[in-house]
């Protein structure tokens, strides 16, 4: 996608927002006949505006997901066979890890790392066009006019910004950090925690990464105002405490960060949200881990298409891992060793991948399935297409597939299997946030 169809779906969201906030001044003073008609006629713009967006996202899913699992499958081979090869001395067969932490001057060739995404969201480039931004100051006192040196300073700017940070510190945000297009999120080389307040929304933006960072015990933040550009800010309903909430947006990465104890989701991916990966992070003590679809009844949903690769599900984990709605999700080489209802949930027909997994159940005896269709009778869950290709299930775990089976939707993506399910210990070795500092390889 150039550049230019990039500029216009911001260019829509941007005008979608204003008309919102010029309608609710407009109304103030009208009478209750006056308001009435101005409210139809202002619905039936939103909808052929709202149909515009939904359009300009359809753009960024692609026509074969089938080819984008294969070549998930094909890079994740390629580096596990280029490891017994020797040809990398600290190589794990992890594609993503393999393609930039061998290098001992990641420091100096940080934007390397947009150039190694994997799965649909591949494509997501941040900030990588842009100049480094060095975040120095941990506070977050004014939402509506962020200090420069801040985080919130940092995301809200134009143009592209690769987002790195001068110390270890503690983020504590007084409303939810809204992210605006072309940014990275860079927390290699310090130890940041974004905790104990609002969290990362990314909403109606693209080219977002999301690496290195540790973010727990977020919280419902909202009713007050918050900028989310140089020359923008205006009202926010309460937000749910997502750690990181993704809103109609497309290309988004989030790779290699700890995610805990928030109170909704860890990660969302709702509204028509597309060309997503989700890679190497380390998720613990949480309820509903990963949300990817906004509710059976909206069926925009169904151009999502999200890449779930090498992360680890660790302990006091309970279910949603992820629970998938109408779209097309591929679940790679990760490692599931904690959860107590279910690993992955769906509805809605979705297309489920699941390849390469380690799957170990808990010990209560009712609570063996990986799988779960949620308040659907078997007579329709059993033409969704869902299957487990070389999936280690261990201590009694089970998955139940349905469809046509490896001739069903994703019929291309056998072609090249997922690295073996016994590798899957060493390829997410390294989730969650990584411990990197100056002059040593990562």
């Amino acid at each position: 996608m150039d550049m230019e169809k990039k500029k216009r779906i911001v260019s829509i969201f941007l005008c979608f927002l204003l008309s919102v906030i010029l309608f609710v001044g407009v109304v103030s003073g009208l009478s209750v006949e006056e308001k009435e008609k101005l409210e139809k006629s202002y619905n039936a713009t939103m909808e052929a505006r709202m149909a515009e967006i939904e359009e300009a996202l359809s753009k960024h899913a692609v026509d074969d997901p089938e080819e984008v699992a294969s070549m998930v499958a094909m890079a994740t081979k390629n580096s596990t066979e280029r490891r017994k090869l020797g040809f990398f001395s600290c190589g794990t067969g992890n594609p993503i890890d393999d393609c930039w932490r061998c290098d001992r001057n990641w420091q100096r060739n940080r934007k390397r790392l947009a150039d190694c995404g994997i799965g649909f969201g591949r494509n997501a480039i941040g900030g990588r066009d842009g100049r480094y931004y060095v975040v120095s100051d941990p506070g977050d006192d004014d939402p509506v006019n962020p200090r420069p040196g801040t985080l919130r300073h940092a995301v809200i700017q134009d143009g592209p910004l690769w987002i790195v940070f001068k110390r270890d510190m503690v983020i504590t945000l007084k409303q939810e950090l809204i992210m605006n297009s072309f940014k990275t999120i860079d927390g290699r080389g310090a130890n940041v925690h974004i905790a104990n307040g609002g969290c990362i929304t990314i909403q109606f933006v693209t080219n977002v990464i999301i690496h290195g960072l540790h973010i727990h015990d977020c919280k419902p933040t909202g009713n007050a105002m918050v900028r989310s550009s140089p020359t923008h800010y205006g009202w926010r309903t309460m937000a749910d405490g997502d750690a990181i909430s993704i809103f109609g947006s497309s290309h988004i990465w989030v790779d290699h960060n700890s995610l805990s104890n928030c109170a909704d989701g860890l990660v969302d991916a709702v509204m028509g949200s597309t060309a997503i990966t989700i890679s190497n992070n380390y998720f613990t003590h949480h309820n509903e881990v990963i949300l990817l679809g906004h509710s059976d009844s909206y069926l925009r949903d169904k151009q999502m298409q999200a890449t779930i690769a090498y992360n680890h599900f660790g302990e006091g984990l309970i279910q949603r891992m992820p629970r998938c709605r109408h779209g097309y999700f591929h679940v790679v080489n990760n490692d599931y060793t904690h959860w107590e209802m279910y690993a992955i949930g769906g509805s809605a027909e979705p297309t489920i991948n699941s390849q390469g997994n380690r799957y170990l159940a808990p010990t209560n005896p009712f609570a063996k399935e990986v799988t779960k269709r949620v308040e659907t009778s078997a007579s329709q869950w059993r033409r969704w297409n869902w299957r487990s290709e070389g999936d280690l299930m261990l201590n009694g775990a089970y998955f139940t597939p349905s469809g046509a089976g490896a001739s069903a939707s994703y019929a291309r993506a056998s072609s090249l299997g997922a690295k073996s399910s016994a590798m899957v210990a060493s390829i997410t070795s390294g989730a969650g946030a990584l411990g990197c500092r100056r002059g040593r390889s990562c």
